[in-house]
């Protein structure tokens, strides 16, 4: 039989800080506090009176910040209201409820809180540098998939932007499927991109997939993307939601409106307000196209959240030849924005050549987007 050597050991702390050692009484007080902070993490939504005074908003906050909350203010046309994570009890709900300057308490019932209609009523636009998304404004996202030279950027950046796309994508951090293909060119492709992106005058987005990253594409991106692979790697959303960048927060394979709300959730949480959430497609039984495009997707969420949605018909399809029908089918389906890939040589991309279009072909589908935008109401800057 193999004995531990030393028994009574502990092992080092990784970081190397000092070791706290907690006892079986401490550990049990703690795991209680911890649930009962828990019981009381179910918000409610302050609407304030048109005639409130700012010494009555004032000692609104001061009472938030007593039961340990942080006020999340919503400041519409005619109401200003504030979210609080308050407690459940009938008694906070009265507490509030009689304070000067609140006409009504609403808890909101739904799990995501600060990405529910209940919290916002008006749709929140999210800038990326000069370009606006949602409440009435419409992204074209276009690029390659992965960033393979300057040049080839620098081309495909060009195209794009003469036909009309207003923000430049580029993966520098690519997740594949296969760990020998090729998985990016990192903070060179980083580099890339700032540089190409500044050329043309327009902000670029890539992909961030580990925590230990954001601090870097925070540096050279105007925007992050989190991929499907990474809807729920919460570490990660956590640490974006501490910076103040706008998100591009797509669905899982396998996740539900729900699901993607709930991650949403855990960015917003953390202080950052600038999320757009992604549809493009969910696995089916279906295996003529990659996946398969959830369009009820963009009014279920349109219902659901005051969050902008927009569609990924590259990745949703996997083909070049239904791309441009689906980006199509998603402007007329209300969504703030669509993101297509783009590479001048498809046959010749490392990664994902089969569902990216020509310059040519986006530049045609630009005209069909710019009339249905038009239609449907859409700002296209």
């Amino acid at each position: 039989m193999l004995r531990r050597k030393n028994p009574g050991a502990r092992k080092a702390s990784p970081w190397g800080l000092i070791r706290i050692e907690i006892s079986h009484k401490s550990r049990r007080e703690a795991l209680r506090t911890s649930w009962l902070c828990q019981q009381k993490c179910v918000p409610m939504i302050l609407v304030l009176r048109t005639d409130a005074t700012q010494a009555q908003i004032d000692h609104i906050h001061e009472r938030i910040a007593e039961i340990g909350s942080r006020p999340h203010v919503s400041q519409g046309e005619q109401r200003t209201i504030i979210g609080v994570i308050g407690d459940e009890g009938k008694p906070q709900i009265e507490t509030f409820a009689s304070m000067p300057g609140i006409e009504q308490v609403v808890p909101i019932l739904k799990p995501y809180k600060l990405a529910s209609r209940e919290m916002r009523a008006a749709d929140t636009v999210v800038s990326v540098g000069n370009v606006k998304i949602g409440g009435g404004y419409f992204a074209m996202i276009a690029g390659p998939c992965a960033i393979e030279s300057k040049p080839g950027l620098d081309g495909i950046a060009r195209a794009v932007k003469e036909a009309g796309a207003n923000i430049l994508r580029g993966g520098a951090f690519k997740p594949r499927t296969s760990p020998y293909s090729f998985q990016g060119l990192g903070q060179q492709g980083l580099e890339i991109l700032r540089e190409v992106g500044d050329a043309h005058g327009m902000p670029v987005v890539t992909e961030v997939m580990d925590p230990r990253q954001v601090a870097l594409v925070e540096h050279w991106a105007d925007m992050f993307q989190v991929g499907a692979r990474n809807m729920q790697n919460f570490d990660l959303l956590k640490e974006i939601g501490q910076t103040r960048k706008p998100v591009l927060l797509k669905r899982g394979m396998s996740a539900t409106v729900k699901d993607l709300l709930m991650s949403a959730e855990y960015i917003l949480a953390e202080g950052n307000a600038g999320v757009v959430l992604c549809e493009r497609g969910v696995r089916s039984f279906e295996d003529s196209t990659r996946n398969m495009l959830d369009m009820s997707a963009v009014p279920n969420v349109k219902g659901l959240s005051h969050l902008p949605i927009i569609v990924d018909p590259s990745h949703a399809t996997g083909r070049r030849d239904l791309i441009p029908a689906m980006a199509c089918a998603a402007v007329a389906a209300g969504a703030d924005g669509v993101h297509v890939e783009v590479h001048d040589c498809p046959e010749k991309a490392l990664s994902d050549g089969p569902q990216a279009l020509l310059p040519q072909q986006f530049a045609s589908l630009m005209v069909q987007i710019r009339k249905l935008a038009e239609v449907m109401g859409k700002t296209l800057a």
